[in-house]
């Protein structure tokens, strides 16, 4: 007989990665031609941040290795949605900031990716939602602490 507890956390687990994958699925198929999840998610980032950041800094961000991070900003640096340059400081520092393109580019994606996600919170009741944020966000929390 399998523990209750294992049974909860192997569904919990299931509909999350399920969730994740639809829901990346759907959101990348409405994202501007050319732009990928992850680039959105650097120039959403970027555009909320205010302030410069280094790759390093993104990279452990967004958790992954500096090497993918390079790309994604590679990238970005060549369709000119993020300016890469010196850290005036810290010469051996680059700094990553969003461009006025790299700005309409986000905002053009995000024109395109919030009905969906609108549509999702209407569809299943704000007062769901809001109280499955507290639980997703200590699940996160859980996971950061692990790093």
């Amino acid at each position: 007989m399998s523990d209750p507890a294992e049974s909860l956390s192997v569904a919990l687990f299931s509909e999350m990665f399920m969730a994740d994958q639809l829901a990346r699925t759907a959101l990348s198929k409405a994202l501007p031609k050319g732009m990928e999840l992850s680039h959105f998610s650097v120039l959403n980032h970027l555009a909320n941040a205010g302030e410069a950041k280094s790759p390093a800094q993104l990279a452990r961000t967004f958790h992954v290795t500096r090497g993918a991070m390079t790309n994604t900003l590679g990238k970005l640096e060549w369709a000119g949605h993020v300016h890469i340059h010196p850290d005036w400081d810290d010469a051996r520092r680059k700094l990553v900031t969003i461009s006025p393109a790299g700005r309409k580019a986000r905002d053009t994606a995000l024109s395109a990716i919030a009905p969906i996600i609108a549509d999702v919170v209407a569809t299943i009741g704000p007062e769901k939602v809001r109280a499955a944020i507290p639980v997703l966000r200590e699940i996160r929390a859980r996971f950061d602490q692990q790093d």
